[in-house]
């Protein structure tokens, strides 16, 4: 098995450490055995709970101490109260609180215990001393990590890092127009509906936008088109240009064409010698507003938008 770990590395850190524990556990019963401790390997954390500080607790207290679910502390207090180890009393000054101590019989069956956690420990601890590095203290450490941020996050980040090497920004060419205008007239028919200023700038891009002094982008991901994206020169005197017409493919999104595209847009706006960029959107679209956070763009009032869907307006100052 250590061959597979090997051919892996440690994308396999999961599956390792869970046969690592049933390792160690394999020989639990055995070791309850040895010091005649009877009680199931999934009751312990209750038990050693309720033994530990005081002898009356909670579901709540137990749950939080052990790091369990409540449903899944439930389930084994209700377990161990028919068995016979537990009893149940609700609380004297709170009726909706149930207090949990271990009975007479529950005692008796676990009076063992202090000495089978004595023994263990040491055992360990000598493992532990034989260990260049101490896993205890590493497991401790990563544990701090995830609490930091979990692996999803982390793995996603990497697969953005990895993807964004895929994207190129190039600027419009004939040979783009459909896509420009596929792409656009898709997203804005899935939400809303086409309107005249939209016809006009996406079925002649090049009249309404290119020659009045604006720019359009085309986001490339392994060489095919994935993403559009226009810079507006302005006619508005509080704004020299205007983030337009973003779109992107929706085989290729989650990849970072949108925020590429933004980057490439505030670039040469700055390039361009802008002062303000400009954007407008609608709040149901919130991948998007979260992209132009994300870019630095704020939200701005007092702004009549010439179009039916436009419910925001975001300012970038350069």
């Amino acid at each position: 098995m250590a061959n597979i770990f090997d051919r892996t590395g440690v994308m396999a850190i999961g599956t390792r450490l869970r046969m690592l524990s049933e390792r160690v556990t394999s020989e639990a019963e055995r070791i309850y055995d040895l010091y005649d401790v009877d009680i199931k390997m999934k009751w312990y954390p209750v038990v050693f709970s309720l033994l530990e500080d005081k002898e009356v607790k909670t579901v709540t207290q137990i749950a939080n101490e052990i790091g369990h679910s409540h449903v899944s502390v439930v389930k084994i207090v209700k377990e161990m109260s028919k068995a016979g180890f537990l009893i149940e009393q609700k609380d004297e000054f709170d009726k909706r609180k149930t207090n949990i101590r271990l009975s007479e019989l529950g005692k008796e069956k676990v009076k063992n215990l202090k000495y089978q956690h004595q023994d263990v420990t040491v055992a360990i601890e000598k493992m532990l001393d034989n260990t260049t590095h101490n896993l205890w203290l590493a497991i401790d450490e990563f544990e701090k990590l995830l609490d930091e941020k979990s692996t999803y996050p982390r793995v996603l980040e990497e697969k953005r890092n990895r993807e964004v090497l895929n994207i190129s920004i190039v600027e419009y060419e004939d040979k783009y127009a459909q896509t420009f205008e596929r792409l656009n007239k898709e997203w804005i028919e899935k939400y809303f509906k086409l309107e005249e200023k939209d016809i006009l700038s996406l079925e002649h891009p090049k009249e309404y936008i290119l020659d009045k002094g604006g720019k359009i982008f085309i986001a490339l991901y392994e060489n095919k088109p994935a993403g559009v994206c226009a810079l507006l020169k302005s006619e508005d005197e509080e704004y020299d240009y205007e983030i337009v017409k973003m779109a992107v493919d929706e085989k290729y999104r989650g990849k970072g064409i949108g925020l590429a595209l933004g980057e490439k847009s505030i670039d040469i706006a700055k390039q361009l010698g802008s002062k303000k960029l400009f954007i407008e959107s609608n709040t149901i679209l919130e991948s998007a507003i979260n992209l132009y956070e994300k870019l630095g763009f704020k939200k701005i009032a007092g702004y009549s938008s010439p179009y039916e869907r436009s419910n925001i307006q975001m300012q970038l100052d350069l």
